[in-house]
């Protein structure tokens, strides 16, 4: 029939009997009704009816996540708006500080014509108070001429 070596997939038979047939493993269910099995000993037998299944009622969290992203978004973009204002009114207050400095500027670099000087009093420079520098001999010899460093 079959060869020991390869692994059998479990085959459904069909049963004349009403009750459906349940999986072998009993991994899932412990206090389970016993399962009916075929006239060979480890044949499961095939259902019979299948049962309507009814879906979960599932609720998508997508609306939710939506309004929450929308007012981030919008929040977002209040704070870009605010920064950039901020950001226009430091531009205007520097542009007009330096439309004032350069104005100035101006001011300053107007040529004006230098009083004349008086010519009815004549300078006299006074004599310095300051002591006057006394000279000292210079000294060109070495101490140490075996040793010369270098620094």
């Amino acid at each position: 029939m079959e060869s020991p070596n390869r692994k059998s997939s479990p085959k459904f038979v069909k049963s004349t009997s009403s009750q459906p047939a349940a999986p072998s493993s009993t991994r899932g269910a412990k206090n389970s009704p016993p399962r009916p099995f075929s006239s060979h000993s480890g044949v499961l037998q095939k259902p019979l009816i299948k049962e309507n299944t009814k879906p979960f009622d599932f609720k998508l969290h997508t609306q939710e996540r939506a309004a929450r992203r929308a007012l981030f978004n919008s929040t977002v973009a209040i704070k870009l708006c605010i920064i950039e204002q901020q950001k226009r009114q430091v531009e205007k207050l520097l542009k007009m500080i330096e439309a004032e400095e350069v104005r100035m500027l101006r001011k300053e670099m107007i040529p004006r014509a230098q009083l004349m000087p008086f010519f009815d009093r004549p300078f006299f420079p006074q004599r310095s108070t300051r002591p006057l520098t006394v000279p000292r001999e210079p000294s060109f010899y070495r101490k140490n001429s075996s040793f010369i460093s270098c620094r």
